[in-house]
């Protein structure tokens, strides 16, 4: 068995998983690459871990710095987790209506928890992570929405771990929320074979899927536009909050206990599967179910749960 120094060192190399067994075209297989297998739990240790060690590489980070970002998602546990590791002080904006096991995870890594208004979502607490951030030059702000080592991370690592383990790849499925996994993975996989599709996972127009936007509600990410997204992605794929709650709840008959958004992607991935006559589909498994027990996403009538998470930020 592998010994490592560090639990960051844990970090990538994530598994892929056969689940064709939910594909609807059976001349379509489909693979699941299991980002909750990181050791925050999430595909965002990857993002996390790149932005810090470009800050530390460039002398924007020295001992005892404090670090500041907002989420509504898994970069601000991983962040936290690596901060924690590496002796900086995190503060996370968060909106008010996030739900207890995010509080909990984050307050197990330390972080100080800034309030931000419910009704403005994410984006309300990116603004007011971007007012603390000019209010107070002295903290070292990564800005994931603009931060190119977010894109990177996937770029370096993601990308070429899927083209080496699934070299036959002809589509990849993922979900847009910072952009950083589509845009760094897109852009390494069209480099080795120009003919695999890049497919998006959005939900629509004012509805929550956690961890996912779409962009016609008025904000872009800084890295979707300046890794040329519009012109890699083949295709947008709209995703509703009761699909990706069912096909939460689908992937466990495959053994694969996965998160709420994770389930929108492979709601995308079966769409896709549906619409070619053959080929071999790749989607990302951006974390485990383990944080969203109390939606009650696998055992409460479904309606109830699409209900709550309409009004609650779970992950």
């Amino acid at each position: 068995m592998a010994l490592y120094d560090s639990i960051l060192d844990l970090v990538g190399n994530t598994p892929m998983v056969d689940v064709s067994a939910l594909s609807p075209n059976p001349n379509v297989r489909i693979y699941a690459k299991l980002e909750g297998q990181n050791p925050g739990g999430s595909v965002k240790d990857r993002a996390a871990k790149y932005m810090i060690d470009d800050a530390e590489k460039n002398g924007q980070l020295t001992p005892g710095a404090t670090v500041l970002e907002s989420s509504s998602g898994n970069t601000g546990i991983a962040l936290a987790m690596i901060c924690k590791m590496k002796g900086y002080a995190f503060k996370v904006v968060l909106p008010e209506n996030v739900s207890i096991e995010r509080r909990q995870l984050l307050e197990v890594w330390g972080a100080e928890i800034i309030p931000s208004p419910a009704s403005e979502g994410s984006n309300g607490a990116m603004r007011r992570a971007q007012a603390l951030a000019a209010e107070h030059p002295e903290w070292h702000f990564p800005f994931q929405y603009g931060n190119d080592a977010n894109p990177r991370a996937h770029y370096e690592g993601t990308g070429p771990e899927i083209w080496r383990d699934c070299p036959e790849i002809t589509h990849l499925v993922a979900g847009l929320g910072t952009a950083g996994t589509l845009m760094g993975v897109g852009r390494f996989l069209k480099e080795q074979n120009p003919d695999i599709k890049i497919w998006a996972i959005e939900p629509p127009v004012g509805e929550m899927v956690d961890g996912l936007k779409n962009f016609d509600e008025g904000f872009i990410p800084p890295v979707f536009t300046e890794w040329h997204g519009y012109e890699l992605l083949d295709r947008k794929t709209i995703v509703r909050l009761r699909e990706s709650i069912e096909w939460t709840r689908r992937f466990t008959e495959v053994g694969v206990f996965a998160g709420i958004s994770s389930g929108a992607i492979m709601a995308g991935a079966a769409k896709c599967a549906a619409s070619i006559d053959e080929g071999v589909v790749v989607t990302i498994v951006c974390d485990g179910g383990w944080k969203y027990l109390s939606t009650g996403a696998w055992t409460d009538d479904i309606d109830a749960v699409e209900a709550r998470a309409k009004g609650t930020i779970y992950f």
